[in-house]
């Protein structure tokens, strides 16, 4: 299983603050990106952080995922 998680605006747009997809064997973030984006357009267009296993990941293709892992995306955010 993976679980992807929301945060801010984000999960807001989703209407959840995660989803658990089945793992599939060399599914990588970018697989999950891609097939969320679809349907959930308005909330991916606020996306610019990514992490995998609490890590940020760039746009460069990472690693596969494995079983277990926790993707999380959202959009910036400032605190004071």
């Amino acid at each position: 299983m993976i679980r992807v998680l929301f945060f801010g605006p984000v999960a807001e747009r989703v209407g959840a603050r995660q989803l658990d997809l089945p793992f599939r064997a060399g599914l990588r973030w970018q697989d999950v990106r891609d097939m969320l984006q679809p349907r959930y357009p308005d909330a991916f267009a606020l996306v610019s952080i990514v992490a995998v296993d609490g890590e940020r990941v760039r746009d460069e293709p990472g690693p596969p995922l494995s079983d277990r892992c926790e993707i999380v995306f959202m959009s910036p955010f400032s605190g004071g």
